[in-house]
């Protein structure tokens, strides 16, 4: 096989992640993991029922690697200690039910 051939079917695998970048999730799992990690601190910073943190104006996430991003700064910030497969889950949740973001 030739170098470059050998390079390019290499990094496909790389390539497909890069499309979705929390992979294949478990949204049922998900919804758990957010209600039980995120809601009281988005309740203590924004009051109601915490959504408001999602779609407040000026602080849009614009797309699934920045909420992905979000999502595993503020793991490492409360401690909750989710693997990345489970970062992932919860972005994938975020995504669904708030921002829809298609890149």
């Amino acid at each position: 096989m030739h170098l470059k051939t050998i390079a390019v079917l290499a990094l496909l695998p790389v390539a497909l992640h890069a499309e979705e970048p929390w992979g294949k999730v478990d949204l049922q799992t998900a919804k758990s993991l957010h209600d039980k990690a995120c809601t009281s601190c988005h309740i203590r910073m924004y009051g109601g029922d915490g959504s408001k943190m999602y779609l407040r104006d000026g602080h849009m996430l614009s797309n699934k690697l920045e909420l992905l991003q979000r999502v595993a700064a503020c793991n490492a910030q409360v401690s909750s200690g989710w693997f990345p497969e489970e970062e992932g889950a919860v972005a994938a949740w975020l995504n669904q039910h708030y921002y829809r973001f298609e890149n």
